[in-house]
């Protein structure tokens, strides 16, 4: 994996801010834990979310529908997974 730059991460880290503290914390647990060792296809995944509206990422990762994407869903899935 490449080296994040520190610059990088601040910005994802203000990207991750949802406006919902559930959300937050999600998209917060995956920057801070598995983003810097992930391969390309799950940081660019992990990008694609946070270009999701709120409200349709908060309906994936409370289980009210799915992604349409299967790389996206099972993505969502391991998201879900991370321990708190």
């Amino acid at each position: 994996m490449t080296d994040v730059d520190p610059v990088e991460l601040k910005r994802l880290k203000w990207r991750c801010r949802r406006g919902m503290r559930e959300l937050d914390q999600l998209m917060e647990r995956f920057l801070d834990r598995s983003f810097a060792t992930s391969s390309e296809a799950d940081r660019a995944l992990f990008l694609k979310l946070l270009d999701t509206e709120d409200d349709i990422l908060w309906r994936w990762c409370m289980g009210r529908e799915r992604p349409e994407d299967p790389a996206l869903a099972g993505f969502v899935d391991r998201l879900l997974t991370l321990p708190p």
